[in-house]
């Protein structure tokens, strides 16, 4: 599978941005997915992960209550919501896909994921 995701940007403290992550060459539901991003001389942290069929969630301390994921199974898309946005949120936003995952799973770990996406920018300004 190839993911591509897209709508990061410029964004003023406080503001919205929804990412969006597509994928093509076999269909997105095989897969769970997980958003990572990676600020500048930070290492790769965990943003939201779903399951495959999109029941189940969890996210990260630092965005829980403010981001959202969610995935379109049809449209073989899935998104990141992100509201109430930080200058700490600033960085290169990843999706990646985990093959051969349960139905109900949910992964956190960079290491489980064998597809990623090529990464969007988000840069949240004070």
């Amino acid at each position: 599978v190839q993911l591509q995701a897209s709508g990061g940007g410029l964004v003023q403290a406080g503001g919205s941005l929804r990412l969006s992550c597509e994928a093509s060459g076999r269909a997105l539901s095989n897969y769970a997915l997980g958003w990572f991003r990676q600020g500048p001389g930070k290492e790769r942290e965990l943003v939201a992960v779903i399951n495959k069929g999109g029941r189940f969630t969890d996210y990260g301390d630092p965005v829980k209550g403010r981001f959202t994921v969610s995935r379109d199974n049809a449209k073989n898309t899935a998104y990141l919501q992100m509201n109430s946005l930080k200058p700490e949120d600033t960085a290169v936003y990843y999706c990646a896909a985990k093959s051969n995952a349960i139905l109900s799973g949910l992964y956190y770990n960079v290491a489980d994921y064998s597809y990623w996406g090529q990464g969007t920018q988000v840069t949240v300004s004070s």
